[in-house]
């Protein structure tokens, strides 16, 4: 590639997303500051839109398919770098939208190179047109959606032996075994409450000193402690893109001197596409539950 072909090519990568990162300003300042919710739209079109406006930079340079894939790569981290600097996400939240991002810049990369390549004008505008009203449409429409996580282990011990260990407990000394977990994402560490009754407050302490601020709803001695969260940490690694509603433990005896201890938790998804972040949701909840509960279970089968 010669050297006059260098300055084209940068310009593919820093307009495409200099351009993007404005369309992302001017829709929270819209849109996303007042409903807390990032849309599909932020996730799949503005990243096809990287790859297409980058395209259009690259359409003289008849760069093969991977050399499109490896500046789509660096695309991507751009896009990522940009969004820490400028959009305060976290470096865990940002290692988990990574993949689908890179997957839509080169979407769009390969996009744009056959728009590109067609003499028909008309194609090319009919495409950026119906990708900008997915996102007009996409940003301003309603987004909902709500799941409940539920997991379950058997303790060698009986309901009356494990229930205060399920109200409250000290710290928990085990290693982070979750992989989220031990490259930073903050873990549950103890929980402490005001009183072991109904109204009673509670708190959900993390690794990295936040917590949550709990109210106990139901509290049925040996058999049903559920608590609703009334106060939750900013914090952008774990919160900001969903809202945890409700926790709870059931305990059930299983009369052969063991308990299934069944924990539930509630919560709303504020980050859209649900077919790819409720993945992640879930397996964040399942291993916080597992991590939690793992602890009560050595606490009660000493």
């Amino acid at each position: 590639m010669n050297t006059s072909s260098k300055p084209t090519k940068l310009l593919g990568f820093i307009i495409s997303n200099l351009i993007v990162l404005l369309i992302i300003g001017v829709n929270r300042a819209l849109h996303v500051e007042k409903t807390g919710v990032l849309v599909y739209s932020q996730f799949v079109i503005l990243p096809m839109l990287i790859g297409i406006i980058s395209a259009w930079f690259w359409r003289d340079l008849n760069l093969k398919t991977k050399t499109i894939i490896g500046y789509s790569l660096i695309n991507s981290l751009l896009a990522i770098a940009l969004s820490y600097l400028f959009l305060g996400e976290g470096v865990i939240c940002l290692i988990i939208v990574s993949p689908l991002i890179l997957v839509f810049v080169i979407t769009g990369a390969f996009i744009g190179k056959m728009m590109f390549r067609k003499k028909n004008q008309t194609v090319n505008v009919s495409i950026v047109s119906l990708l900008f009203m997915v996102f007009v449409v996409d940003s301003i429409a309603d987004h909902q959606y709500e799941n409940m996580v539920s997991d379950e282990i058997v303790i060698k011990a009986s309901p009356s032996k494990i229930w205060n260990n399920v109200v409250a407990f000290e710290k928990i000394k085990q290693p982070n075994n979750y992989w989220l977990f031990k490259i930073g994402m903050p873990s549950p560490m103890q929980t402490t409450v005001t009183d072991y009754k109904y109204g009673a407050g509670r708190k959900c302490i993390f690794s990295n000193g936040y917590a949550f601020d709990e109210k106990i709803v139901a509290f049925d001695v040996n058999k049903n402690l559920t608590f609703d969260i009334v106060g939750q940490p900013q914090d952008p690694e774990i919160m900001g893109h969903i809202d945890i509603k409700r926790g709870q433990f059931l305990l059930k005896d299983n009369g052969n001197g063991t308990t299934t201890l069944v924990g539930n938790s509630w919560y709303k998804l504020r980050v859209f596409p649900i077919w790819y972040y409720d993945v992640w949701a879930e397996s964040i909840t399942r291993n916080v539950h597992l991590r939690v509960m793992d602890h009560i279970k050595e606490l009660s089968e000493q």
